[in-house]
């Protein structure tokens, strides 16, 4: 009996350990972190469309029951989903940490504050029964698809880079308001006291007027009420398109600085490249050209004349080589060999579902490695090891990819 507690302590660890991986890395396609954040993105969904349709009076007095239990079923999975977070983080953190510290750390970072918003204010709407607050709470999980979508996270990071060129746009655009609505005081306020009497209505005036909104509830009456308006018109189109085109150009620029640090990834991976320097990785993906295939589309087949080599950024391929069936899935690759001779397929290529790749051609890369010394010899080197990994296959494939390939499967199959 003095053993069973002791394994149960020992499995607690390994427990954890699969539970972390589960809520913060296995997002793979088709893997169970997959399915579970589909499962979580689904809840937000239907909990936030109920909190909407929960202020139309007529629709809350026929299904407010439905809506209740669609809040209620929300908190408690939002608040297990918090409590495995706050479980299974001890380990994880990036320092050495005592349990209650790397906890600590979880509920004090700002996706930490945002797993407990998601749940605790509407928590505590359903107690006291105010229905009001629910549907303001019932806003709040939406928050959580910042941890799930990479584009939020993308945008966000985007505007925490530049914060203070933003910063700056607004203090501009409120001096504009500030100097518009003083003119426009000075100008209208005895014709229009009602309107104009006071700076702040005429900063009111200002704010729409420069937004480019017009309500129309405050418009001048005087010819020169009626200039500066069409002034603070055509700034109020330059207020608006200088944020707008700050957020769109860091916007695309962090996309295209992720889509770089995945595609750097999947290059660092290959044997061939493993060894290259930051300069020659970016040589290399200069020379990447996209590919989209979709579901029972043929790539390749066996036999054919072997001359690109294949990166999978995301969806899936099935290669069926002559004593076995490989599955290749995103950030995997294949055909290294092709890029060190001209060979035949080893099998045909064909794509289980959408997918996109990024091909790289043996002779855009021995153009490349003429220009680069450095490169052509670590080729040299790299290429009898890689074309003896082979294996007797004698193709394009290397023995050393399907072994990867297989322990990825036996992983994913373990996982699942």
């Amino acid at each position: 009996m003095a053993t069973v507690p002791g394994k149960r302590r020992s499995s607690d660890p390994d427990l954890r350990d699969r539970l972390y991986e589960l809520l913060e890395h296995d997002h793979l396609p088709y893997s169970v972190g997959s399915r579970f954040v589909g499962l979580i993105i689904a809840i937000i969904v239907i909990d936030v469309l109920a909190a909407i349709l929960a202020s139309v009076p007529e629709i809350d007095a026929q299904f407010g029951w439905l809506f209740t239990t669609i809040e209620i079923a929300a908190v408690i999975a939002f608040a297990l989903e918090y409590a495995a977070r706050i479980w299974s983080v001890v380990g994880h953190s990036l320092r050495d940490m005592t349990p209650l510290r790397a906890r600590l750390e979880y509920a004090t970072s700002t996706l930490g504050l945002i797993d407990l918003l998601a749940f605790l204010p509407s928590a505590i709407a359903l107690v006291i029964g105010d229905r009001t607050a629910l549907v303001l709470f019932g806003m709040l999980p939406f928050l959580k698809l910042v941890r799930y979508s990479p584009a939020m996270r993308s945008l966000l990071a985007a505007l925490h880079a530049e914060r203070r060129t933003l910063f700056g746009c607004i203090v501009i655009l409120i001096g504009a308001v500030l100097l518009f609505a003083s003119l426009l005081y000075a100008i209208e306020h005895k014709v229009q006291p009602d309107r104009f009497g006071t700076m702040p209505q005429a900063m009111w005036w200002a704010i729409v007027t420069l937004g480019t909104v017009g309500y129309g509830d405050v418009v001048p009456v005087t010819p020169l009420g009626k200039i500066v308006t069409v002034f603070a018109i055509v700034v109020g189109f330059a207020m608006i398109a200088l944020p707008v085109a700050i957020v769109s150009t860091a916007f695309a620029d962090e996309v295209r600085r992720r889509d770089f640090i995945v595609t750097w990834g999947m290059l660092a991976r290959v044997p061939l490249f493993s060894q290259l320097g930051a300069a020659e990785i970016a040589d290399v993906m200069r020379l990447l050209r996209a590919q989209t295939i979709e579901s029972g589309e043929v790539l390749v087949r066996r036999g054919d004349e072997a001359s690109s080599m294949y990166f999978i950024t995301a969806g899936e391929v099935e290669i069926d080589l002559p004593s076995q069936r490989v599955r290749l899935s995103d950030g995997t690759f294949f055909g290294e060999i092709a890029l060190l001779r001209r060979t035949k397929r080893s099998g045909t290529v064909t794509a289980t579902r959408k997918t996109r790749l990024l091909a790289l051609d043996a002779q855009d890369f021995h153009a490349l490695i003429e220009r680069l010394p450095a490169l052509a010899a670590h080729v040299k080197a790299t290429a009898e090891a890689r074309l003896a990994d082979t294996g007797g296959i004698g193709g394009d494939v290397a023995a050393g990819e399907i072994a990867l390939a297989a322990s990825a499967e036996i992983d994913g199959g373990s996982r699942d």
